[in-house]
Parts: structure tokens; C-alpha cells; sequence
């Protein structure tokens, strides 16, 4: 495999194709923020404002000024969506809305929980471009409040009835392993440590299981048992491959080699049990009984979900050796550009129905903003170049 050829290859599409088009067409001049509904060519179809959509793209361009290149339009795309998201994100107790109008209006109150966990990461990634310590003690405040509501994220939001059936969910612990480095610059080391060894005990102990042949599961009861129910038996291929270089991040930090190969193990194990054997892709939902999945979306192909398994085989083949990472790595990388690059526009699709075709042109929407595949492509560049390096 030539690495030296495809990290040119990442390395161009990040620069020539997806950042110019989040630069040119998402943000706001007027208001400040960004766009993030997005058509094929980059016309704005919608001008509501998601805040982990806003947060998200903060953290791009700020991560990208800090670690790639000093560019003068990374950082200024960064502060004016942070200074949007300073004055109107959160109720000015750094509690952080889900939605806005275009002009900055409360739309939807702070129920989600990924709103604190991404303007956490955006404004740690902010504070390391500027050394403004206001941007540092929005990060921190947010992340307290993030750790005050871990037993129940949706506060006094969440739906489900008191003392019925109390299930914990995976994406909170997955997505701390990500934010505990993020923000290490901002915590007490021997506090970043206890957080760390904390998520890897959630993920690795508690939502791995060993006794399903090694998957992971999105839900499981408080006292860590498995559930019979929709939400108990559903699987999210995408989520638990993604969470995996989370986790080697963390090995790495923490200098646990066996770590790293027990997350390589289960990026294999869930990859081959997510991949659709007639169409090929990775499944997006599954129910780990192979009963009827309640999501109506559950075979379709997401732009994320073969982003981040591509992270995860080039992380998992480069700390392991695993020949096997890097042979699945040549299939998924054929997969995701053929099916999600678009030959004619910058940025990518990010929906296609279970063969492949394009459900849905948008580059951007509610759910798809300036994160997954510039993330993945940068991620993607970095390991290449290290292992062509070797």
C-alpha cells in the first residue's frame, strides 16, 4: 500500500475541496455563525442554527490553526462562530440551547447534552489559538456541568418515566474519552487521569461484552446488565468503531499498548458484523437479536459511520501491526470514495440508501455540518504520513 501517495490524497481533499467549501458558503457574515443546511452546490436551504453544528465547526477551524497551519481565515472563522456561540449558544449559565434562529433566538431549549460536550471541545481548541481565558472559563464551567449531569444528560428533559426501565446510554462515556484530551490543557493532571481511566472503564468494562462475541451495545441497565428491549438490543456499528480510536488516543496517552490492541480487536469484531455482505457499507443501526430495528434508517450507508472506521483501521494498524486493519482499511477506503465523494461539487454526501445510491444531495443539514468528514480527512492525512514516514 503506497501511504505516502494516499496521505496526498487526504491531505488534497481536505484543502482544495471541503475546507474552501465550509469557508466560502457556511458562514454568516451578517449575524456571525454559521450555516450549516447546505445543498449540492453549497446554497443555504435552511437558516435555523444547531448549536453542536456551530460548536463543531468552532473546533474545526480553531484545531485546524492550532495543530496544521496558522492560517489568519481558520482563526477568524473560528472566534466570530465563537463569539455567536458566547452571546446567544446558552442561557448565560453556560447551559447550551440545542437550536437558534438565523439572528441568535432561542429555538430549542438545552436538552442535548452534546451541545455542552462540543462547545466544551470548542472552546478549549479557541482558548489554545487566542490565550483569551474568557474562552477558557466557558470550557471549563461547561465541562463541570457536563460532569454534574453524566447519570442523567437529558435532565429534567428526559422523557423517560422515573424507576421504570433506567437505561444508561454509550454515547456520553464514548464521546468524554474524545473530550478529556481535548481539554487537557484546561485540568488538573491527576483529575484528566481519573476522567480517563473513568471513560475507559465505561467503554471497555461496562458497554463492551464479551459474551455477545465482543460487541458493543448502546444501552444497557444502571447496574450494567444487559436489556431485552428495542433499546437494549440495538447496535450502532458506527458509534462503537469510532469510539475505538477514541480509546487508542487514550492508550497512547497512558502508554497501554494492550489497550490498543484490545480496541483494534473490536473495531474488527464490530466491522465484520456491521458490513453488508450483498451491498457492501456498514450498516448505521442492528439489533443484536436480529429482530426488526425500531429505526426505519437502519440499513441505510452513513457519511460518519466509514469515516471514522477509516480512523479507526489506520490508528488500529499503525499502533498493532494488524494486517487484517489494513486490508479491511484498502475495502472501506474503496467504498467511501466511490460512493461518498461527489465527482462534480466539494464536500461529500452523507446519506445513501442500503445500495449505495444518494438518498439525500444536501452537503449539510441538521445533523451533517462541518465535523465528520474534514475531522476524518485530517485524521486520515496525520497516521498516513506517520506510517510513510516509517
Amino acid at each position: 500500500m503506497d501511504f505516502k501517495k494516499l496521505a496526498d490524497q487526504y491531505k488534497d481533499e481536505l484543502f482544495n475541496g471541503v475546507l474552501p467549501f465550509w469557508l466560502e458558503h457556511s458562514q454568516d457574515k451578517e449575524y456571525g455563525g454559521y450555516f450549516s443546511c447546505l445543498d449540492r452546490e453549497g446554497k443555504v436551504f435552511d437558516t435555523d442554527k444547531f448549536i453542536w453544528l456551530q460548536a463543531r465547526e468552532v473546533w474545526m477551524f480553531a484545531m485546524l490553526y492550532n495543530k496544521v497551519e496558522q492560517r489568519k481565515e481558520w482563526l477568524e472563522c473560528a472566534i466570530q462562530g465563537g463569539e455567536f456561540l458566547k452571546k446567544y449558544g446558552h442561557d448565560g449559565q453556560c447551559n447550551w440551547y440545542f437550536s437558534l434562529t438565523r439572528e441568535g433566538e432561542p429555538l430549542i431549549e438545552p436538552y442535548n447534552i452534546f451541545s455542552y460536550t462540543f462547545a466544551a471541545m470548542a472552546f478549549g481548541q479557541l482558548n489554545l489559538a487566542t490565550g483569551n481565558q474568557e474562552y477558557a472559563d466557558i470550557a471549563k464551567k461547561t465541562f463541570d456541568i457536563i460532569l454534574s449531569r453524566v447519570d442523567n444528560p437529558k435532565g429534567k428533559w428526559n422523557k423517560a418515566y422515573p424507576g421504570t426501565r433506567c437505561l444508561k446510554n454509550f454515547a456520553l462515556p464514548m464521546i468524554m474519552c474524545n473530550l478529556a484530551l481535548e481539554i487537557q490543557h484546561l485540568l488538573d493532571e491527576s483529575f484528566l487521569e481519573a476522567t480517563m481511566k473513568t471513560c475507559i472503564h465505561e467503554v471497555m468494562d461496562v458497554f463492551y461484552r464479551p459474551e455477545l462475541g465482543g460487541l458493543i451495545v448502546e444501552n444497557v441497565t444502571l447496574d450494567g446488565r444487559l436489556s431485552d428491549t428495542f433499546d437494549g438490543r440495538l447496535l450502532n456499528p458506527g458509534h462503537a468503531i469510532e469510539a475505538m480510536w477514541f480509546v487508542m488516543d487514550l492508550a497512547v496517552r497512558l502508554n497501554q499498548p494492550e489497550l490498543s490492541k484490545k480496541a483494534t480487536e473490536i473495531t474488527l469484531t464490530m466491522l465484520n458484523y456491521g458490513w453488508d455482505k450483498e451491498f457492501g457499507g456498514i450498516y448505521y443501526y442492528m439489533d443484536r437479536l436480529g429482530c426488526p430495528p425500531q429505526q426505519l434508517e437502519w440499513d441505510q450507508k452513513l457519511w460518519w459511520v466509514h469515516i471514522e472506521t477509516l480512523i479507526s483501521l489506520l490508528k488500529g494498524y499503525q499502533l498493532t501491526g494488524s494486517e487484517e486493519c489494513l486490508r479491511w482499511f484498502g475495502k472501506v477506503h474503496e467504498y467511501v470514495w466511490s460512493h461518498f465523494k461527489d465527482p462534480l461539487y466539494p464536500e461529500w454526501y452523507g446519506y445513501l440508501n442500503r445500495r449505495g445510491e444518494v438518498l439525500l444531495q444536501l452537503k449539510g443539514g441538521k445533523w451533517k455540518g462541518c465535523f465528520h468528514v474534514p475531522r476524518g480527512l485530517y485524521q486520515c492525512w496525520k497516521t498516513l504520513e506517520e506510517l510513510s514516514e516509517k
